[in-house]
């Protein structure tokens, strides 16, 4: 059966970030976008890796612009947002497919470990279900990635723990991880 350390990401630069260098962490897998309504969660994402990251957490952050063309960027460009409205620290990956026939492996694996299980309540979570309605009416069904801000936790064993959609709480997210710590 295939492992979280099977997989590796590709790099802005070509070269690939091997998952089993990641072996004993807490990992966030994370989706993400420029241009979304839940673009400012880099700011908690960043602050809970300034604050773990010693501790044994690491965050991959897959950009992707499969949601509404909301990550139009080139890689560079992707990354010099990220850094200079948020100073991520955090490793930014080549920008990626999550879903689809050229989706990463790494995605088709987090997906089949977690899928789907709702977007929660409250004005986003329905807002995010009226939109999707529309664009696929069985969308609850399929474990495909939904938006961005997408994040998968990874426990130090490998085991895929947790799917937080973008509309669930940051503090959810980074209650779950420290309990992993």
């Amino acid at each position: 059966m295939a492992s979280i350390y099977d997989y590796s990401v590709p790099r802005p630069d070509g070269s690939e970030l091997p998952l089993a260098d990641m072996k004993g962490k807490v990992i966030i897998v994370v989706n993400t976008a420029t241009g979304c309504g839940f673009t400012p969660q880099y700011e908690p994402l960043e602050k809970m890796y300034e604050k773990l990251h010693d501790k044994g957490l690491e965050i991959i952050d897959v950009p992707c612009n499969q949601f509404a063309g909301q990550t139009p960027e080139t890689d560079d460009e992707i990354h010099e947002f990220c850094t200079l409205k948020y100073n991520t620290q955090f490793p930014q990956m080549k920008k990626s497919d999550v879903n689809g026939e050229n989706e990463l492996p790494l995605f088709t694996f987090l997906k089949g470990q977690k899928g789907f299980e709702g977007f929660g309540k409250g004005p986003k979570a329905m807002a995010m279900s009226v939109m999707l309605k529309k664009i696929d009416k069985d969308y609850k069904d399929k474990p495909d990635i939904k938006w961005n801000f997408t994040k998968f936790v990874i426990n130090r064993d490998g085991d895929v723990v947790a799917r937080f959609e973008p509309t669930e709480k940051m503090e959810e997210l980074e209650k779950c991880v420290e309990e992993l710590i």
